[in-house]
């Protein structure tokens, strides 16, 4: 009962957290379907498709080929790919082998914006000016695909729902009534104190919170994949998508002079 009212209270004030990413993920069992199928190039029509230039180019006639169904964004962005050392920040790579230890809610945000900015050179629009029509179409899916799979890895919560939807979990709406009453009141409150800041010092403390509380979310998310505890990662992603959405109110939010 406690928590139908508040969530009532919650989508009035815009606190109601969003749904979950749009897109459906690709299937974890789709790599061993594509060796299976033994695509073709399409231009050339060489058998065995591209297997080289991280699968993007035939490697006979190097035709831009289009974008592979079977490779999820951690697939694509393939940043694991290499070695993984110690960072100055003291993490240490946690995953297991194979394809599902790949697919790791910490990652090195560092290496992973080197990986975008590698494959934007390979198939960014602008590199197929003077190839074929059909490449020229290709390139769009894939730089557009590269873009997507970036920004999805690079944020935490974002990054966290896609690996829960790579494991077949979402949080569909109408979660509240699944989160504990102290919990509900503190996103109540932060929200009452942001709708009657009237300084920018009230406004830094509010931020300071809820990037602290944000840190302190995302940790136990990592721990929580980590231990393949599911059911924890996605009570802590829930309640991410809150003070995520308090995040948006701050952004907004205008000071009067």
């Amino acid at each position: 009962m406690w928590g139908g009212r508040t969530g009532a209270l919650l989508r009035v004030s815009g606190l109601w957290p969003a749904g979950v990413l749009g897109r459906r993920p690709l299937s974890c069992n789709a790599a061993s379907l594509a060796g299976r199928n033994s695509p073709q190039c399409w231009n050339c029509g060489a058998p065995g498709g591209p297997m080289r230039e991280h699968g993007f180019f035939c490697p006979q006639c190097r035709a831009l080929q289009p974008p592979d169904p079977t490779r999820d964004y951690f697939s694509l962005m393939d940043w694991y790919g290499r070695p993984f050392r110690e960072t100055r920040g003291g993490e240490r790579d946690v995953r297991g082998s194979g394809a599902r230890g790949n697919r790791a809610f910490r990652v090195d945000t560092a290496k992973l914006q080197t990986r975008y900015q590698e494959l934007q050179r390979l198939v960014h629009p602008d590199f197929f000016s003077q190839r074929s029509q059909t490449e020229k179409d290709f390139s769009e899916k894939h730089s557009t695909l590269v873009n997507d799979a970036y920004k999805t890895l690079l944020a935490p919560l974002s990054r966290g729902l896609y690996l829960l939807k790579l494991h077949g979990l979402e949080i569909p709406e109408g979660t509240d009534d699944e989160m504990d009453r102290q919990f509900l009141m503190e996103i109540m409150e932060i929200s009452e104190n942001l709708a009657e800041a009237q300084s920018e010092a009230a406004m830094k403390e509010i931020e300071s919170i809820v990037r602290a509380k944000q840190k302190e979310l995302t940790d136990n998310v990592s721990r929580a994949f980590e231990q393949d505890d599911l059911e924890k990662a996605k009570k802590m992603l829930t309640k991410m998508r809150y003070f995520s959405n308090i995040e948006e109110k701050i952004k907004l939010k205008k000071i009067p002079l």
